[in-house]
């Protein structure tokens, strides 16, 4: 998620590559922006900020030695995706947006982001070549609402991050085996693949909340054929990701899955705008991404 400001007159400040030394600074940004915040069950934000730094392309924007913006890109493969955007509360309105924005983009010509739902965010981010596709539903439910609802022949079970990589990898080309690397590190962590019959039809991660003990749904690739239920590949991941309990994921506004959770009882936590360069960079009916990593 990522919270931008107009290009307007500015205060002198200067854009360099962010380093491990920044994150103190970084994190007190997020946090007055409600993305960071008290570690009560396990650290999710660190240890995804040290990642990102080395992952992707991070920038910060500095005033002499304060860190006021924070920027960072990451290549998925079909798009390089605006994970973090960034800037400090008293500098908003400043013109430091705009700038952080073009040096981590770059030149690259496939973009993706999530905004927020600061109205300040929808132009800048239109303005470098994404438009508005469809609203990104953070939808929270007790998973015990979701049992028998997909099927006796569809199942979940633990694999590998290699493994569940290198199924994804099948399916799309990408090889995100770093990824998932990073994703069976967060705490509580569960990798885990979909199966209908002997078929994988689905790959998937999911951790605990950072403040809280609601699971998340990660991150779940429903395979590509047109034969695959992405309904019921899905129901079976967030009950797998929620084990007990209550579970949270980023479900795409066009995804049928948004009528049947909420059918169920499930609630909207949050939203956030999906923005792209293309319309057909991701398919929102088999896939649920991560935020910050698309």
């Amino acid at each position: 998620m990522s919270s931008a400001v107009s290009p307007e007159p500015s205060l002198r400040f200067d854009i360099r590559p962010a380093s491990e030394a920044d994150l103190p600074a970084i994190r007190e940004i997020l946090a007055a922006h409600g993305n960071d915040g008290a570690i009560v069950i396990g650290d999710v934000i660190g240890p995804y900020l040290r990642y990102v730094l080395g992952r992707g392309r991070a920038r910060v924007a500095v005033e002499g030695e304060a860190v006021v913006g924070f920027g960072v890109t990451v290549d998925t493969g079909p798009s390089v995706h605006l994970a973090d955007l960034f800037v400090r509360s008293d500098r908003l309105g400043q013109g430091i947006g705009r700038p952080l924005l073009d040096a981590v983009f770059g030149d690259a010509p496939r973009r993706t982001t999530f905004a927020s739902d600061d109205p300040r965010a929808l132009p800048i981010y239109i303005r470098v070549g994404m438009r508005p596709m469809w609203a990104s539903l953070y939808i929270e439910g007790p998973v015990d609402r979701l049992v028998d609802r997909w099927g006796t022949s569809i199942r979940a079970e633990p694999a590998r991050p290699d493994v569940v990589a290198a199924e994804e990898a099948r399916w799309t080309g990408v090889d995100r085996s770093h990824d998932y690397a990073f994703w069976a590190k967060q705490p509580h962590p569960d990798t885990f693949l979909i199966r209908d019959g002997d078929d994988v039809v689905g790959v998937g991660t999911a951790r605990v909340r950072q403040a809280s003990p609601v699971r998340v749904l990660e991150r779940l690739v429903v395979h590509p054929d047109p034969g695959v239920d992405p309904v019921a590949v899905t129901l079976a991941a967030l009950a797998r990701a929620g084990r007990d309990g209550v579970v949270l994921a980023a479900i795409q506004g066009p995804s049928p899955v948004a009528r049947v959770l909420l059918d169920l009882g499930f609630r909207i936590a949050d939203r956030d705008q999906f923005m792209a360069s293309e319309p057909d960079l991701v398919d929102p009916t088999r896939l649920i991404p991560s935020p910050g990593m698309l």
